[in-house]
């Protein structure tokens, strides 16, 4: 169905139904990221080295990087909902027993809690992608990409900057003065906020427009109330695209540098530059770096679906470049606020990927039926690309700092590359 057709309040229904979904999936990111704030304090409690904490950030990733392939399956098979509700519940539970687990101070303790945990939040994109393939039309999917950006900045945004304010402690209101708490906290009051946003998506959020009333918007989906597919087909279409594993490699790319940012630029500032938490560079990191990534990820879903009609792989090959520009740059910089700057223009780079290549770019080739898996998938790469910036990383930069954006910088080559490969073939039509 074209835009223009859509019946009055279609689009206040759905608007209201990615309102709750992206409240949901917002909230995984306020226990996903929680760990980078906690990394020094973790490390300096319990004597562990950087390799040893990037062991417990390569195992999570390495987990949610299997779940997002067996979930996005299961999310084709059970619908998107359920599958964000068993990632919701899951998530809650070992943010929870985390921070119970720092009464113990086991290294393997702390592997076993945050490996299920990346296991069980894998349910979150393919469920939340699946959702919204049947909510919105091919031509509509670039921007609801930047649109999925911001929900996972905004997360981002959240723990950046009321982490770092748990651990210094804060004034609330101009009246009440918070002491610095533990920094189990940082997993015990995520928590409970994804709580309160799952039971609202629980009551609110619907599967597909026919739940809610509303015709299919695409053709593709007008066949079935449940737009499910069977694991053979799903198998056969998107398991033997060519495409779609470009597409992976890529996005394995965009993991190393997102990761290599986001799991520790916190403690690089304040190891190398010897911050505090209560500096104010901190709190321009953790209100720019949400900020400038929401913004790249709108404009590159706006980009390819108006300019290049659908087509993410030329706007994703220029922003590959151009952040490998950006990273040798950072290099050649020692002060803290030139650190800021390039910490804040790579993650608008690695962000403005992120968002069309895993979610426009998914949602392109798998379509309603097959969304979930096809997330799934190039997702995962994310993540296997992602987990080099723990163990790997935490290796290197237990050398020297001097290694940090030097790991990175062939990653934006390499992504570059890849996407040059296939100019015009993102979309489904054209894979």
């Amino acid at each position: 169905m074209a835009n223009q057709q859509h019946p009055p309040g279609f689009r206040r229904r759905r608007g209201l139904n990615w309102t709750f979904v992206g409240l949901l999936y917002t909230s995984f990111y306020t226990c996903r990221y929680n760990l980078a704030i906690a990394n020094k304090s973790i490390s300096d409690e319990f004597v562990f080295s950087k390799t040893q904490m990037g062991t417990i950030i390569t195992t999570a990733l390495l987990a949610y990087a299997c779940g997002q392939i067996i979930n996005g399956l299961l999310a084709d098979r059970i619908g998107g909902k359920r599958a964000m509700l068993i990632g919701a519940v899951g998530t809650i539970t070992m943010n929870l027993f985390f921070g119970i687990a720092s009464f113990v101070g086991m290294l393997s303790l702390f592997l076993l809690i945050r490996g299920i945990d990346g296991y069980l939040q894998a349910f979150g994109a393919p469920g939340m992608v699946k959702i919204n393939a049947a909510w919105f039309a091919q031509n509509e999917r670039g921007r609801f990409a930047g649109i999925f950006g911001f929900m996972i900045n905004a997360g981002r945004f959240l723990i950046n900057t009321f982490g770092p304010a748990l651990l210094a402690g804060f004034v609330f209101l101009g009246l009440w003065s918070v002491p610095p708490l533990h920094w189990r906290w940082l997993f015990w009051i995520p928590a409970g906020l994804t709580s309160v946003a799952a039971i609202a998506m629980a009551l609110v959020g619907k599967d597909t427009p026919q739940q809610a009333g509303f015709v299919a918007v695409d053709a593709e989906n007008t066949h079935s109330d449940e737009p499910r597919a069977s694991v053979a087909e799903v198998l056969r279409v998107i398991a033997t695209n060519r495409v779609i594993w470009i597409v992976a490699l890529a996005y394995a790319c965009t993991g190393s540098v997102r990761q290599g940012i986001d799991q520790w630029f916190f403690r690089f500032m304040q190891e190398v530059y010897h911050l505090d938490l209560n500096d104010v560079r901190f709190k321009y990191l953790g209100i720019l770096i949400p900020l400038v990534a929401s913004i790249g990820s709108l404009l590159s879903g706006y980009v390819s679906d108006v300019v290049f009609n659908g087509r993410r792989a030329p706007v994703a090959a220029v922003l590959y470049f151009l952040e490998t520009a950006i990273i040798l740059a950072a290099a050649q910089f020692t002060s803290a606020n030139t650190a800021v700057l390039f910490l804040i223009l790579i993650s608008f780079t690695a962000n403005a990927t992120h968002s069309i290549l895993g979610t426009a770019a998914a949602m392109d080739i798998g379509g309603a039926r097959m969304a979930g898996f096809a997330s799934g998938l190039i997702d995962s790469f994310q993540y296997f690309g992602g987990s080099l910036a723990g163990l790997l990383l935490g290796h290197l930069l237990d050398r020297s700092w001097g290694n940090y954006f030097y790991f990175m910088a062939p990653f934006g080559i390499i992504g570059g590359v890849l996407m040059l490969s296939i100019l015009g073939r993102i979309t489904s039509s054209k894979a």
